[in-house]
């Protein structure tokens, strides 16, 4: 494992709030991450890891400060993990001033196309060095894991939950791009990351997964019908359409008045928590 450089760490609920960097091997890029370790990890305890995406513009930090979400995880032993939603500094022109796509828009996937391709792998990232190396830096049970996100995050949540559903006991999101092969923020990422080719981006959209035969443990997502993303970028009646008619078990909660922010999130993240340490056995 490459070091790990700890960055800043905070006293929390009993536990620690951490923001770490480390010099990945699948990009070659210095890549950060937030860390909530609960007094039962500090213990010596190998708690379950809760893995929250964020959505665009957002960073490390952004879950940690916003979401309310330590006293909970702190009650239940869990340790949370949220890894920055992109490479940073890459020089690569266009990876900067569009507040939708590159840096701070990475969409949880590997890019495919230059050159995005190679630093561009979140994925991989993610699945194949990340959650590794937070067991073997940090003692989590990274074999018991579940999977939440919101907006671009919650899109990567359902995705990666339902390309890889032996990896995560549990999957959740708030506001979710859900069918990104059929709205803006999608077509603008899918077309630079993926190429023009729109068969290859059905592998990275949860309605055209669940069409296609993916299915995961039973979804939990919240969504606000305040949101004015709703009708032109996050579309779950598409989702709960594909999920009926596959048989994939969802829970689409609505509530009025709830806007697309962290307000929201606040507001259901201990729901969505004890959704996955039922998952996790907590």
């Amino acid at each position: 494992m490459d070091a790990v450089t700890t960055l800043e760490e905070h006293r929390c609920f009993g536990g620690v709030q951490g923001f770490h960097e480390h010099a990945a091997a699948t990009n070659g890029r210095p890549m950060r991450f937030g860390l909530y370790r609960p007094p039962q990890a500090l213990a010596g305890q190998a708690c379950p890891v809760v893995v929250w995406l964020a959505g665009l513009t957002c960073n490390e930090q952004t879950f940690a400060i916003k979401a309310a979400a330590q006293q909970e995880a702190a009650r239940l032993g869990l340790v949370l993990l949220a890894p920055d939603t992109s490479p940073r500094g890459t020089g690569i022109e266009g990876a900067t001033g569009d507040w939708e796509f590159g840096e701070g828009a990475g969409f949880w996937l590997d890019a495919t196309q230059p050159p995005w391709s190679q630093a561009w792998r979140m994925e991989t990232w993610l699945l194949d060095e990340l959650l590794p190396l937070v067991s073997e830096r940090f003692g989590a049970d990274v074999d018991h894991v579940g999977l939440m996100g919101h907006s671009m995050g919650g899109h990567g949540a359902l995705t990666l939950g339902l390309r890889h559903p032996k990896r995560f006991a549990s999957v959740s999101a708030f506001a979710p791009i859900c069918a990104p092969s059929q709205v803006p923020w999608g077509e603008k990422a899918f077309g630079r990351y993926l190429g023009a080719d729109r068969a290859a981006w059905r592998a990275r959209d949860a309605v055209a997964l669940v069409e296609d035969g993916h299915r995961c443990p039973p979804l939990l997502v919240d969504q606000g019908l305040a949101d004015a993303f709703l009708a032109t970028q996050l579309q779950p009646q598409r989702l709960q359409a594909a999920c009926e008619a596959a048989g994939q078990p969802l829970q689409l909660r609505l509530h009025e008045g709830y806007d697309h922010g962290y307000f929201f999130i606040a507001s259901f993240i201990a729901e969505h928590l004890a959704h996955h340490a039922q998952a996790l056995g907590r």
